[in-house]
């Protein structure tokens, strides 16, 4: 598979990265022995991008996650994110907690180092810029490569910026789900990459949308109510992808893709097929015309209307230059910017 660049430091991915997030225990009971498996199929397959979390099962899944890679461990990059809290989901992104939250994934991966650290959303008690001084601390440490941001607006991701260079930023990204493109200017006048997580959600791609419902338990299908616009778009989409000789997942990676070098999809599955369908779409090879038509077809299934509430507030520059001394970090975020829930 392909590799791309993101970010000015030098951090290198596989087109499509691998998330773990699909093999916990929240997305249903499974033998250790096919996580790891499944971990092994996706490098077999050539991705060298592992995302997980330290709040996936708390901490479960990253000594999986470590048990998997410990023969490729030199060859990957993994990625894992700190504030969250056990087991109360609260949130704490002071320094000491930070530092904490690394020597934790530390320990349980079994490495010495984590590729890509990410704040897992912002801290509305704690100036980004003391974040990412601590981050830069770890960086110089030796214990840390690169800096991530997820779910973080432009108000964040500039400061933080100015302090320690931020190399990729993750948020939800997908034909159904695009609020967050406002914020690729941004990031590519930073020289920041971005990572898409959830690039699709499989029953929406199913020519028989009533699947939707039998995960109503599992996912928050309310928001997307608005983004669905008739089950006849997504038939369109499976019969345009057949014609094509592919899968409407495939489509819909390809999509996601075709938006820049810089952006690299995450997900995972269990099963091999599916894992051979999601690498595919990084291989597949249309003409311009077939494009075109993808093109056409996912602004007919998808909303194009982009909200810039949580990415991209209006006179947002003018804020950030306002706010530029520190001191005035911590008010400025509380008053301002409500925490981002990943």
């Amino acid at each position: 598979m392909n590799e791309r660049l993101l970010g000015r430091q030098g951090l290198s991915s596989s087109a499509i990265g691998y998330r773990t997030a699909r093999i916990s225990v929240s997305h249903g009971p499974t033998d250790e022995r096919d996580h790891i498996d499944a971990i092994h199929r996706a490098y077999d397959l050539g991705i060298t991008h592992i995302d997980t979390a330290d709040r996936y099962d708390w901490g479960e899944n990253e000594r999986i996650v470590g048990r998997a890679v410990k023969s490729f461990r030199d060859d990957i990059a993994i990625a894992t994110k700190f504030g969250f809290t056990a087991p109360d989901l609260g949130f704490d992104c002071r320094p000491v907690h930070i530092r904490q939250a690394l020597e934790s994934s530390l320990r349980n991966i079994g490495v010495d180092y984590i590729d890509i650290f990410y704040q897992y959303g912002v801290d509305p008690n704690v100036p980004i810029e003391e974040v990412a001084g601590t981050v830069k601390e770890l960086i110089d440490a030796g214990k840390v490569k690169y800096f991530g941001l997820s779910q973080a607006d432009e108000y964040a991701v500039r400061r933080a910026h100015v302090v320690q260079p931020v190399s990729v930023v993750q948020a939800e990204y997908s034909v159904f789900q695009q609020d967050v493109a406002c914020l690729f200017p941004t990031l590519r006048e930073l020289g920041i990459g971005f990572v898409a997580h959830q690039p699709f959600e499989p029953a929406f791609l199913q020519s028989d949308i009533r699947r939707i419902a039998d995960l109503g338990e599992v996912y928050d299908l309310s928001r997307y109510s608005r983004k669905l616009k008739s089950q006849r778009s997504i038939v369109r989409l499976a019969g345009l992808a057949a014609s094509l000789g592919t899968t409407p997942m495939q489509l819909a990676l390809l999509w996601v893709l075709q938006q820049g070098d810089d952006i690299v999809p995450v997900l995972g599955s269990r099963t091999e097929g599916h894992l051979q369908e999601i690498v595919g779409a990084a291989d597949l090879d249309l003409s311009p015309n077939e494009l075109k038509q993808v093109g056409r077809l996912i602004r007919s299934a998808g909303d194009q209307r982009i909200s810039r509430r949580q990415y991209c507030l209006p006179g947002m520059k003018n804020a950030w230059e306002h706010d530029a001394d520190p001191g005035n970090a911590r008010a400025s975020q509380r008053s301002r910017w409500p925490r981002c829930r990943p």
